[in-house]
């Protein structure tokens, strides 16, 4: 049985007048493709953010790599996701004003570390973006921003990757493109990624989903097709 990297024990997140999770518990093993899905207000971001260490639970824990850090105070909170975490957004998040190059190796420099230059140009590789190293992300296709903003994700060798709608912004055959990059992250490399999704054909290209309602865990689905993931969300909207 694989260690679990992102672990979440009866966590609660409430926002004003909104309970988003309440009382979540799962599990995301290593070098596993999860999918987090449910109805729109069901928790999904919630749960990704405080996976993640970008919000704080009300109570509960939050195990990153067998760190807590629910209770980490910054500038800690910051090291511990900069060293563990990579990051894949539906909106890219990507500079502007750097090239791709520069983009793939902000985090690392942020963080404070000496980047893997020899990785990065493999990673930059693995994406398919050898040649387009010197170019702005205003050069780019949608699908060629997604593709820098997985490399930059995958550069700096972290245990999980989280993906938030990584594929909403991108046409059908793109999208397939980018899911495959990142099942080929998590069979080559061991990369942990966990992804929301609205969509049940993304959702299928990973190991197992885990559905939302009511900031609860609801249902779970190991090796999922499109089919099946779309007859459990119907079931769970129906809730």
């Amino acid at each position: 049985m694989r260690n679990t990297v992102v672990d979440l024990f009866d966590v609660v997140k409430c926002y004003p007048g909104v309970r988003a999770l309440d009382g979540v518990s799962a599990g995301f093993a290593a070098g596993t493709f999860s999918a987090v899905m449910g109805p729109s207000g069901s928790g999904k971001s919630t749960l990704l953010h405080c996976a993640a260490g970008l919000d704080r639970p009300d109570s509960g824990q939050v195990k990153l790599g067998g760190h807590e850090i629910g209770r980490l105070r910054e500038p800690k909170l910051t090291e511990t996701r900069r060293r563990l975490v990579g990051f894949v957004f539906q909106t890219y998040n990507l500079l502007d004003s750097l090239s791709v190059w520069h983009n793939v190796l902000l985090p690392q420099r942020l963080a404070g570390v000496r980047p893997d230059r020899a990785w990065a140009r493999e990673v930059v590789r693995r994406v398919g973006l050898s040649g387009r190293e010197n170019d702005r992300p205003a050069q780019l296709s949608g699908g060629q921003r997604q593709r820098v903003a997985l490399a930059r994700a995958l550069a700096a060798r972290p245990e999980v990757i989280f993906a938030d709608e990584p594929t909403g912004a991108l046409d059908l055959a793109t999208g397939r493109e980018v899911l495959g990059l990142l099942r080929e992250a998590v069979d080559e490399l061991g990369t942990t990624i966990v992804m929301v999704t609205h969509d049940p054909a993304a959702a299928a290209w990973a190991d197992r989903v885990v559905f939302l309602a009511d900031g609860r865990v609801v249902a779970q689905l190991d090796n999922p097709s499109a089919e099946k993931v779309a007859a459990q969300m119907t079931a769970v909207s129906a809730r």
